[in-house]
């Protein structure tokens, strides 16, 4: 997914270059959505690399937005008690407590 590409991107050391057919599309496509500022190949040259020189302020927004519905998802799938378990409780006083 491009997604993971733009991940992996906000990772690494930019200015980065990348050669298999696989990845120049996938930034491509990152590219065309505007998540990254990229110099990439034009469709007719085989072989060709691309190389990101920054991923935008609209990428960083879409992996904070990425990263609070995996969040979300995962909190979803948690389990009833799971839940109940991880939650704050505030106990009460005890009985007969002075």
């Amino acid at each position: 997914m491009a997604i993971d590409m733009l991940r992996q991107l906000a990772r690494l050391p930019l200015p980065a270059t990348f050669h298999t057919a696989a990845e120049v599309d996938k930034i491509k496509v990152l590219r065309a959505a505007g998540l990254v500022i990229a110099l990439t190949p034009d469709p007719s040259s085989p072989g060709a690399t691309a190389k990101v020189l920054a991923v935008t302020e609209k990428g960083l927004e879409e992996l904070a937005d990425a990263a609070l519905s995996r969040t979300q998802i995962r909190a979803a799938r948690m389990s009833w008690w799971k839940a109940k378990f991880n939650a704050t409780v505030t106990p009460g006083r005890p009985s007969g407590w002075r």
